[in-house]
């Protein structure tokens, strides 16, 4: 779509950047805005040479550490090297002066996007491959050696699931403009007093990863391209992996979930069955504590609606469907108490 007014820059200033850092750039530049990207800005930089994407930090007031482009551009750059499915980057700006605010610039990977997690575009019969390379490409990523990849600083080695608790905790609690919720405040309470004891690891994680931030191939069960690594960093595989997995738990009130969906006559793997794929794969027995692990992820997810619906206060959203996320807040604080509730919670 056109860019929002909200986003917009001069064109000029950003053609001059490509010209300069981006060494098989070719004008004319044409710009275009994705309609997705609650988070960060994306444009679409249409060239006399190809296609290439430009993602940003939003304009206006921004909370401490969020929206950090340049980490999206480092982790793009090394597990580029490391051969994981992600788009070629071609450059990185923290010179605010080109266009407002820091961006990078990377490959426009063309593909499908599937927005719904019941995969509705796709035959039946091919259902289970898409999930298997879902699976896959998300057991590939917690398989590559942070140290390897020239990412062993990325982020704090142990304890991430204290750290992470506390870090959103203190986001929920610090946006006033986003008001209170009641399961909110239950679980801010209750998870960092029951973090399982024992088992833990580290390693490179992608922090968002859903059907929704994956290229796949224009006509095969093939991922082309993880994308969104804004939140990505050091971290517990487990919780990674079941972030992802919570779609089974979602209902489609409160996001494209599949829980209450009849799995079996959608041809999709049960909950079981995917994550025992995915144990397979990287060498695990099975997944003890799940439910704690549910928990934290529905509240971080909630957290960062709740961070989405302190900038639709603000006047500083990126996304036009800003206002809906914002609406399910409540429901998804509500469901990640009651998977609190099936670990122990009273």
């Amino acid at each position: 779509m056109a860019v929002r007014n909200a986003h917009r820059f001069d064109e000029a200033r950003l053609e001059d950047w490509l010209r300069r850092e981006v060494p098989d750039f070719v004008p004319p530049l044409s710009v275009e805005q994705f309609k997705g990207g609650q988070s960060n800005p994306t444009y679409r930089l249409r060239t006399g040479g190809g296609d290439y994407v430009l993602r940003r930090k939003p304009p206006g007031k921004l909370l401490p550490g969020a929206h950090a482009v340049e980490r999206e551009f480092r982790v793009l750059a090394a597990l580029g090297e490391q051969n994981f499915p992600v788009p070629r980057v071609h450059g990185l700006c923290l010179d605010e002066t080109v266009i407002g605010t820091p961006f990078y610039v990377m490959d426009m990977v063309e593909g499908r996007i599937f927005w719904e997690a019941d995969f509705p575009q796709v035959q039946a019969e091919e259902r289970p491959a898409y999930f298997d390379a879902m699976n896959a490409t998300m057991a590939a990523l917690h398989t590559i050696d942070p140290d390897s990849a020239g990412l062993g600083d990325y982020g704090k080695p142990g304890n991430y699931f204290e750290r992470q608790i506390g870090r959103w905790s203190k986001q929920y609690l610090g946006d006033t403009e986003a008001g209170r919720v009641a399961s909110m405040d239950r679980l801010v309470e209750w998870l960092p007093a029951n973090i399982p004891a024992g088992g833990d690891e580290t390693r490179i994680i992608h922090g968002d990863f859903r059907c929704d931030n994956m290229i796949f191939h224009p006509s095969e069960p093939r991922v082309l391209a993880v994308l969104d690594w804004e939140l990505s960093t050091l971290g517990h595989p487990l919780a990674d992996f079941t972030y992802h997995l919570m779609v089974y738990r979602m209902p489609g009130g409160v996001s494209t979930g599949l829980a209450g969906r009849d799995l079996a006559a959608l041809n999709i793997p049960s909950e079981e069955e995917y994550v025992a794929a995915y144990c397979r794969r990287t060498g695990r027995d099975g997944i003890a504590d799940l439910d704690f692990y549910m928990a934290f992820n529905m509240f971080r997810l909630a957290a960062i609606v709740h961070g989405i619906k302190g900038r639709l206060a603000r006047g500083t959203a990126a996304s036009a469907h800003a206002d809906r996320m914002a609406a399910s807040l409540e429901p998804l604080a509500d469901l990640a108490w009651q998977q609190a509730v099936r670990a122990g919670a009273d």
